[in-house]
């Protein structure tokens, strides 16, 4: 992946200077220079990748890499740091944890939800997703109560609701969208 990045760096670079009539760069004047500063830049990329790893695994080149053997090595440490006993005393062992407020979120908005929840209100779209659920299981059962009087032979309420559900239906999709 670094050699097809550097190698497009390279191209690009040599395709705008020729393009906008700026003078091509030093490193680009020839093919054998160009050759040298890619590898040089992709060794520079490695080196960088490498050093986002965790030590177990830097330098190994020819190994195989993978986002599992990273997993492999973090729990790794975990696990060792448990038998250590490295996770005994933390700050707050044994207390519940304060779900107050979300670390997540802009304080801002966790104080503006904070005051409308005070105050029994909510988000519009957490209320229209309250009126749509409640719309749908009103339908529902509708629908049972319906298709019950058309297995016990009433046809003609049948063919009376099923119009109205259709309508309750579209009305319920268009609040969806």
């Amino acid at each position: 992946m670094g050699n097809y990045l550097v190698d497009r760096f390279v191209r690009s670079t040599v395709e705008m200077s020729s393009r906008y009539g700026v003078p091509r760069p030093r490193w680009a004047s020839s093919s054998s220079s160009k050759v040298k500063t890619t590898d040089r830049l992709s060794a520079v990329a490695d080196a960088i990748n490498d050093r986002k790893l965790p030590p177990e695994l830097r330098g190994q080149h020819s190994a195989v890499r993978s986002e599992t053997d990273i997993i492999g090595v973090v729990e790794q440490r975990i696990w060792h740091s448990m038998e250590e006993g490295q996770f005994e005393n933390l700050p707050g062992k044994g207390k519940p944890l304060n779900l107050s407020t979300n670390p997540h979120a802009d304080p801002a908005e966790d104080t503006l939800y904070g005051i409308l929840s005070k105050n029994g209100c909510a988000p519009e779209w957490i209320e229209l997703n309250k009126e749509i659920r409640n719309q749908v299981s009103a339908w529902r059962v509708a629908l049972k109560k319906a298709w019950t009087s058309k297995c016990n032979g009433d046809s003609s309420k049948w063919a009376e609701s099923s119009e109205t559900l259709k309508r309750q239906l579209r009305d319920i999709n268009d609040k969806v969208s």
